[in-house]
């Protein structure tokens, strides 16, 4: 399995170093242009997660239809451009259109596709933990890096620096990344948008909005109220980045052991809920630097602990000729709700001239009602753990033999893996058994 996804890790992680190792200074860079107000900056910080919310749906289904690695490369190149107009602006739409040109390249619902066709679900949320500690390393490289290059050499030196990344994920790309197995799989008169019905779906779909939200709105503020309250240097940003994210990547380490071992998804998605009110609680009572601190390494260690499970679930949710759409639209979800904490993170401090830390008591009220409800809706999701795939030597290719799987109940879906000469079968444990399954198939074939 490591030898498989490790290169698609790479990949990943260059993308979202290059994404985050602006977020810790660049509401503090964005205002320093012509014409920039607090509702512009809100923007620039979460523009790129519009056009993320736009391409992610067209990118999956393109991928489902086309294959994956023509659509990644695609991405890739978008992310460059984007990147280099960034490195050039000099006025603030010039910036804004950088970064909405760095979200065009919508490509993290295709690579989070392509390790699931790669990866049998047993391992996936292995698989998924992995990709979510490689996303956890190139955040906190970025809490780290992108305060000291930003700071030192300038901002627009560092959207040079990430306009690299693309070009070494290319070549990666073509020179390591597997292809991936050719599946069959037959579905009679299928709705393809069946799926967004599927209120299992929907509620991960929400999950990631708000995550997501809670992030952007945090990275508004924490920069400006350290450097303008506190009177931090823009420089000195990494010093509270790093040790939150070594918090978080333990909170990680522990979600995706209790997720993948123990089956507590919904244990770990309610906790990092519990984790995500409790910080904004405390950054709104931080009349003191020392709180502030604590507030933002409880937020982070809430983050992470959603982080290694969310795309996991999905993929489990999901029926296999559809990942890429599914995954779009769950992404598309989550850079909406990016765009929306960054642009009511402008308006706050619109409201506010960024100067008034006890403000942050109305905000943090609202987002507790929002997790209380958040609280509520994960309790009603069903445990995923109950879901198996069982795996079946291929002995014909004759999909007739196999029709009978559609007419079991407590079968989900089935299909083959022709690579591998494999028939995988997804169950429901509490509904019938594998043994059950191989029995039908038996009879079938005699």
């Amino acid at each position: 399995m490591f030898k498989k996804i490790i290169p698609l890790n790479i990949i990943i992680g260059l993308r979202f170093l290059g994404l985050f190792i602006v977020l810790p200074v660049i509401s503090v860079y964005a205002l320093s242009f012509p014409g920039a107000t607090p509702s512009i900056v809100g923007v620039v910080i979460g523009g790129y997660a519009i056009t993320q919310m736009i391409f992610q749906i067209p990118f999956g289904i393109m991928s489902d239809k086309l294959g994956r690695s023509g659509t990644i490369i695609m991405g890739l190149l978008l992310f460059f451009v984007g990147s280099v107009f960034c490195a050039i602006a000099t006025d603030i739409l010039t910036l804004l259109l950088g970064r909405f040109l760095q979200g065009a390249g919508a490509i993290g619902a295709v690579v989070t596709a392509m390790i699931s066709d790669i990866v049998k679900e047993e391992e996936r949320t292995k698989a998924m933990g992995i990709m979510g500690a490689t996303i956890a390393v190139a955040f906190a490289l970025s809490m780290i890096l992108g305060p000291i290059i930003g700071g030192y050499i300038g901002v627009d030196k560092l959207f040079w620096f990430v306009s690299l990344l693309p070009l070494i994920s290319i070549y990666i790309f073509i020179k390591y990344v597997p292809p991936v197995p050719h599946i069959i799989h037959t579905y009679h008169n299928v709705n393809h948008f069946a799926f967004l019905k599927n209120s299992e779906i929907l509620k991960m779909n929400i999950t990631n909005m708000l995550q997501k939200g809670m992030m952007t709105f945090a990275f508004m503020i924490i920069p400006i109220i350290l450097t303008k309250n506190f009177s931090w240097d823009i420089k000195e940003l990494w010093k509270l980045y790093a040790p939150s994210m070594v918090f978080g990547i333990f909170a990680m380490g522990f979600a995706s052991v209790m997720a993948q071992k123990k089956g507590q998804f919904k244990t770990i998605l309610l906790l990092g809920i519990i984790f995500f009110a409790l910080s904004y609680t405390i950054l709104s009572m931080a009349v003191t630097q020392n709180l502030f601190i604590i507030g933002v390494i409880v937020f982070f260690i809430g983050f992470n602990m959603h982080e290694p499970i969310m795309q996991s679930l999905v993929t489990q949710y999901a029926k296999v000729y559809e990942r890429g759409k599914v995954l779009g639209v769950f992404n598309s979800f989550g850079y909406f709700g990016t765009f929306i904490g960054g642009f009511v993170g402008g308006l706050y401090f619109k409201a506010i001239d960024g100067s008034f830390i006890e403000s942050l008591h109305n905000i943090a009220f609202v987002i507790i009602c929002i997790a209380i409800f958040w609280f509520l809706l994960i309790l009603t999701l069903p445990n995923p753990h109950r879901k198996k795939n069982f795996y079946i030597p291929l002995e014909t290719d004759e999909l007739n033999k196999f029709a009978i799987f559609d007419t079991i109940k407590g079968i989900d879906e089935w299909y083959i893996n022709n690579s591998e000469k494999l028939i995988i079968v997804k169950y429901d444990n509490t509904l019938i058994k594998d043994i059950d399954i191989l029995e039908l198939l038996d009879k079938k074939r005699d």
